[in-house]
């Protein structure tokens, strides 16, 4: 009985143990879970302008601003800070050709600039830009073309994603 009783207790510190090295190894590598960005209380409202008002990121940073309990306001107000998207376009580089010389692999590009602007003063500009490679194959134009929206699709999440990142370390004194 004694021996059973050390036993549990001896599979109960290595499970412990385990648990110990496995978060402190999450902790090391710099790990942490994405989606609640806390802004200042500055930016708990917001006017969203762009000049692509229908856009696709348009719409996903809006989207993401109310998922993080922000006030997006319809009309621009003159004690309610404005973030303004500038522009978001896609290039793309050849990285290298097939043997018949018709391109094998891009990178895509996107770029995005934007504008955070607090009332009566001037706009900070900001700029980024995001990479990702894809792989052409004219015998799959159909498919390829799909997987290109979908790679278009996730760099305007990633950048919506990183314009919040952006917002969230702004910490202005009042």
């Amino acid at each position: 009985m004694f021996i059973n009783i050390k036993n549990k207790l001896l599979n109960q510190r290595k499970v412990s143990l385990i648990a110990i090295l496995f978060i402190s190894l999450l902790s090391s590598c710099g790990f942490q879970l994405r989606g609640d960005y806390l802004l200042d209380d500055e930016l708990q409202t917001l006017y969203v302008s762009s000049s692509d008002v229908h856009g696709e990121l348009t719409r996903l940073l809006k989207l993401h601003l109310v998922r993080n309990q922000v006030k997006v306001v319809k009309q621009s107000q003159q004690d309610v800070p404005e973030l303004r998207l500038v522009s978001d376009k896609l290039d793309r580089r050849t990285l290298s050709v097939f043997p018949n010389g018709q391109v094998a692999e891009y990178e895509l590009i996107y770029s995005v600039h934007y504008q955070l602007r607090f009332s009566n003063q001037d706009a900070q500009n900001f700029r980024f830009e995001l990479y990702r490679d894809y792989q052409d194959d004219p015998n799959l134009a159909l498919a390829k073309s799909r997987e290109l929206s979908l790679l278009l699709s996730e760099m305007r999440t990633s950048a919506a994603d990183k314009i919040l990142r952006d917002m969230a370390r702004i910490h202005r004194k009042s």
